[in-house]
Formats: structure tokens, sequence, C-alpha cells
């Protein structure tokens, strides 16, 4: 099909974005001491360039630079999406958590590591490494779904601040559009991993962005995309996983995914033949919670993400189907689970787990 033709369809498939179970702008206060825990390991990284795990494409010699030299706002946190969702991590606490109960050193210590980070010279590089030679590809899809975020938080809150942010990373969003409607017509399959690169994780936060956004263009190719991959999909494996990296659920994000394309009765329906095996009986013991053996292993750790992104997953299915669904009670039970364990994890001990437990956390606590 020429891309003609294939965005005239999508365009075509906009409508069928209209009444579905959308996200809406949510204002959930998190507990302040919680808050602020998070937001102190956020500010423990955000500019801290070292240890730095880059995913970087040398063309010459010059090329061999620092992180801070190649990609000076997002440099910290260990590697690149793991700085998008820092930051996006600062901005959600400062918005959600009343000002009354924030402490005012804390306020003013979160607004100034963003403005030391969102400059516009900054950005001016960042979209330069972005346009490189052999870089359309970096951090796609998992961190450049993260900025999106990031842009969607700034663009919802009615703050001078997060709009005058908003404006100095514009251009960075700009690029990272571009190159996701080039890609996304391209992508002949989904990307059923439990890690990085998993397409559904990152088509979720994509959608949000373009609904956020009114960007109904990408809303339709995006919708149309996740129709094409996971509308006939039936009896995923769940007793497969997790994997022993996995910090997102293949099965559980894919029907996070769904539910924000589908109308409600649609979705229940097809989430009886995606996952035919999800009790009706109100227990909690169906879904084991994830083992981390080595907090200190930066591969292990991730089974402590999977239990917080398993947990706003499962709260995410819950809500969307019909009030009366008798698989609601243990949706929500297992959430419970995965929620208590997953926050309990979160910690400075390990920098392994410290530089992005910390935003998976606030994503499920302030109901992202």
């Amino acid at each position: 099909m020429k891309l003609s033709t294939f965005l005239a369809c999508i365009l075509f498939s906009a409508s069928l974005a209209a009444g579905t179970n959308a996200p809406k702008a949510t204002i959930t206060a998190v507990d302040p001491a919680l808050a602020a825990r998070f937001a102190r390991l956020a500010l423990d990284c955000v500019h801290r360039q070292y240890p730095n795990k880059i995913a970087h494409v040398l063309n010459d010699d010059a090329d061999a630079q620092t992180p801070s030299q190649l990609y000076p706002v997002f440099y910290g946190c260990f590697d690149w999406h793991s700085a998008v969702h820092g930051h996006w991590l600062l901005v959600r606490l400062l918005r959600t958590t009343p000002a009354a109960k924030m402490p005012a050193d804390l306020s003013e210590e979160i607004t100034q590591a963003l403005n030391r980070s969102f400059t516009p010279a900054g950005i001016a590089r960042e979209v330069a490494y972005f346009q490189g030679e052999n870089r359309s590809s970096f951090e796609r899809p998992y961190g450049i779904a993260w900025f999106l975020q990031l842009t969607a938080e700034l663009r919802e809150w009615d703050d001078p601040r997060a709009q005058a942010w908003l404006q100095t990373l514009l251009p960075l969003e700009e690029v990272i559009v571009a190159q996701v409607v080039s890609w996304l017509p391209k992508l002949a399959y989904a990307i059923r991993l439990g890690t990085h690169n998993q397409s559904m994780f990152a088509f979720g936060l994509m959608l949000d962005w373009a609904r956020v956004a009114d960007n109904r263009a990408m809303a339709a190719l995006l919708t149309e995309r996740s129709n094409a991959f996971h509308r006939e999909d039936r009896n995923c494996p769940l007793s497969y996983e997790p994997s022993g990296e996995d910090f997102l659920s293949p099965c559980l994000m894919e029907a996070d995914l769904m539910r924000r394309i589908l109308p409600r009765d649609e979705f229940a329906a097809w989430l009886g033949g995606f996952l035919p095996d999800l009790p009706r009986d109100g227990r909690a013991d169906w879904l084991a919670v994830g083992i981390v053996n080595d907090p200190s292993d930066g591969k292990l750790v991730h089974l402590d993400g999977v239990n917080l992104s398993r947990a706003w997953n499962l709260r995410n299915i819950a809500a969307a189907l019909p009030d009366s669904d008798p698989r609601i009670p243990s949706l929500l039970a297992a959430a419970d689970i995965h929620a208590t364990t997953g926050i309990a994890a979160v910690s400075a001990e390990h920098y392994e787990g410290s530089h992005w437990l910390a935003s998976f956390a606030t994503y499920l606590v302030t109901e992202r």
C-alpha cells in the first residue's frame, strides 16, 4: 500500500478513536512523604552523568564524546530514556502534590533542576543528535514514548513554569513526532517483548500524547496499527510471563493498549478471547509477583518494574470494563499485591534500580 493511501485510510478511521476508553487528565494527589522519596531519587540522578550506558552510533572519531556532550539535557540517570522519565517524574510530582503539602525547599529544588535541564541551547543539541546520521532509531520506541509522555504532562498543566518548559521542548517533540509518523507505517509486526523495544507500551504512551496534543492524524495512525496488530489476538500465554529480565508484561500491556482504543463493551468481549482464564471469583493469587534475587543486578532488578507496571495494567483493565464485570475483583486484588510489592522495592540502596523504578512507581500511584 502506498504511504499516501495508507495515511488516507487512517485519517478516515480517526473517528473510531472517539468514545473509547481514552484517558482523562487525572490529578491524583500522592502521599507527600512518598512523593518526596520518589522525587529525591530523581533529583539524585537527572544530573548524574556516571555510571552511564549509552546506545550510540559513532559515525567518526568526533562522535566519541561524553553523554553530556552528546545530549546535554537527558544525559543523567544511567541512560537517555531514564533521564527522560526522571524529568517526567519531577514534573508529575510537582503537579500532583498539593503545594501546601510539599516542602517549599523541595518544590524549589525540583523547579531549579528542571530549569537547569530545559534550556534552548540544550534542546538544540538534542535535536541535532536525533537528526544525525544513522540515528533514526535512537531510543525508539521506549525513550521517545516517555519523551511524549513528558510533553503531554506539560501540555495538561496550566502553570506558567510548565508552559515555558513545554515551549523549550517543542523543537525536539517536533522531530520525534515526525520520526514516529515515518516509522509506524513501515512496522510490519508488533514487538512483543517484555523490555524496552516492546511496541504495546510505547503505543499506549504515544496515543495518550496524540490525544492530549489533539494530533488526530497520529492518533488515527496508532489506532489503525494497534487494531491491525492486536484486534484478532487470542489466548495470550500469560502463564509464560514474566521472562527473566522483563519490566513490561507483553500480555497485560497489550490489554492496557487496547482498552484505550475499544469501546467498553467491545473491550470486555475482546478481553474474554485474549485472556480467557481471568478468574471471576475475586481471588488474588492467580498472578504471582515477579521475584528479584539480586537487586544490585541491573537486568534482574527489572522484575521490580514488572510488578509496578503490571499493577497499573491491572487497574486500567479493570477500570475499562463494565461496572458489573465479574473479572474486576480479581484484577484489582492482583493489582494491589503487585503494587505493594513493587513500591516496597523502590529504594536508594542500589543505583541499578534507583535510577528508574521511582518513575514507574510515580506513574502507578498518581494514576497517570
